[in-house]
């Protein structure tokens, strides 16, 4: 009788051992599974239906029929969405040089300034108002009849150079990229500004010794130890890029026409206002694909560059 209890206490003692280990197992999985469950829900699901409706012609009201790839088709002939991809383009080109190269520079110039914390406080300070701010904002500066910059160049005898800033094409682009850039060059400062602080001294002062200083030591010693801050500054610009659409719909909802539309714009108008959901859903498909292209590409080179060096 008491082995037969020993062997049942012995049985049950593994039994609860096994569970133990199961639960400890499984403890780190639960932590994880209300964010997994938000990527899914938020993420995934989102991204697998708008794939979907790409190949249908959806109007949000009836059911969605199957076309194919013919909504891509039409894509590369519709006039608006060429112009869009083009504007697309200028916009992804200045997010790069424009914020991010004014933002390195100033960055390497506020770097070595004492006393330098009101010029860094006032260039990020922009990047805390929110994009629909900035448009509003912008648009009073830009406006042809009252606007600060017209009445500026009136005041100092420059009137001729007056002009219709959000009304003609591509001024207009060229006008909301400026104030794209006086937002968003306070966030690239701050980037590199965390690079630069941590920055390995070492290296500087051996160049210093060897007589490389000035612009030589930016371009052959800091720029390159800096490179994933690079790396990074330049990524975020490009999504930013191909993404943007609450600064252009608050200053010319993408016109006049459509003449500055980027993707986003015409997703937008395509889905929302025009109800063609399953045309806007190839839009998307296809910035999300720009986007991922451009990432994968950059970082191989980046990848390949650092493993020669």
């Amino acid at each position: 009788m008491s082995v037969t209890s020993s062997a049942y206490s012995s049985r049950a003692f593994t039994g609860q051992s096994a569970g133990r280990r199961v639960m400890q197992r499984a403890v780190p999985y639960l932590y994880v599974l209300p964010a997994a469950l938000f990527v899914a829900v938020f993420l995934l699901y989102p991204m697998l239906t708008t794939l979907w409706q790409s190949f249908t012609a959806f109007d949000g009201i009836t059911d969605p029929v199957f076309v194919g790839l013919q909504n891509f088709r039409d894509l590369f002939f519709d006039p608006h969405f060429l112009l869009s991809l083009r504007n697309t383009l200028i916009w992804t080109v200045s997010a790069v040089i424009l914020p991010v190269g004014l933002g390195l520079a100033l960055a390497l110039t506020l770097n070595t300034v004492r006393w330098s914390g009101f010029f860094k406080a006032s260039i990020y300070l922009p990047a805390t108002i929110s994009a629909a701010a900035v448009g509003i904002l912008f648009s009073f500066v830009f406006a042809y009849n009252n606007g600060a910059l017209n009445a500026f160049l009136h005041s100092v005898g420059l009137g001729s150079l007056a002009s219709r800033w959000l009304f003609e094409a591509p001024l207009n682009t060229f006008a909301m990229i400026f104030a794209y850039t006086w937002q968003s060059t306070g966030l690239n400062l701050m980037l590199f500004l965390v690079g630069l602080q941590g920055l390995s001294q070492e290296p500087i002062e051996a160049a210093k010794i060897d007589g490389c200083t000035g612009l030589n030591l930016v371009r052959r010693i800091i720029v390159p130890m800096l490179m994933p801050f690079v790396v990074i500054g330049t990524l975020l610009a490009v999504v930013n890029g191909f993404k943007v659409f609450d600064l252009i719909w608050v200053m010319t909802q993408g016109g006049p026409g459509r003449a500055s539309e980027t993707l986003a714009v015409t997703m937008y108008r395509e889905g929302f206002i025009l109800f063609h959901q399953g045309y806007s859903a190839a839009v998307a498909v296809i910035i999300s694909i720009a986007a991922l292209a451009f990432s994968y590409l950059y970082l191989r080179s980046v990848l390949d560059q650092e493993s020669h060096l």
